[in-house]
């Protein structure tokens, strides 16, 4: 049976079952995107490859726990970030941490026209940027403006009220946009 052409909710299925082949399809389609949020949290790449991983071994052994399979993206999007996050914390508590200059893992993008090159060029840089910010801002952008959550669920993530979310959000976005216009 050839597991790439079947949509992930059939999968979830054989990974319940325990089919190894199925977990292996599931990590290889959901790897990259994982590691890269981990990694925007808490910008090292050894401690990302360590929280994604850890995530993906909790998600198979708790998939039962999943109530709709169509969500299991969003469901181990927010395993990932919970440990990032608790990772970032540890690591400010001892006060180590550790800084990276990989941006992110990048897949190959054969047929892109010169427009990408530029796009992501300013892409690489509004992220150096952004990675200059008081941590707080840091993360809250990144889980507002690359990964797409709202401010309720920011302020949940965060362990903040939903005032102060807002606030810290729109205080680092002028703080960007003021870094950004100062190169």
């Amino acid at each position: 049976m050839i597991l790439t052409k079947q949509n992930t909710e059939a999968l979830i299925v054989l990974c319940k079952a325990k089919d190894h082949s199925a977990q292996l399809e599931i990590y290889n389609r959901y790897y990259s995107a994982m590691y890269n949020t981990a990694f925007r949290i808490v910008k090292d790449s050894f401690n990302a490859e360590d929280i994604m991983q850890d995530a993906f071994l909790l998600a198979f052994t708790k998939l039962d726990t999943l109530k709709d399979c169509n969500t299991f993206g969003a469901w181990l999007k927010r395993i990932v970030i919970n440990k990032s996050i608790y990772h970032f914390n540890k690591n400010k508590k001892e006060n180590t941490i550790p800084l990276d200059d990989i941006l992110y893992k990048t897949e190959d993008n054969t047929g892109i026209t010169s427009d990408y090159e530029y796009t992501t060029l300013q892409a690489q840089q509004i992220i150096k940027v952004m990675n200059t910010l008081k941590d707080n801002y840091r993360i809250a952008l990144s889980l507002h403006l690359i990964e797409g959550y709202d401010y309720e669920e920011i302020s949940q993530i965060m362990n903040i009220t939903y005032a102060n979310c807002r606030t810290i959000i729109s205080r680092a976005k002028e703080k960007l946009r003021k870094k950004i216009h100062a190169l």
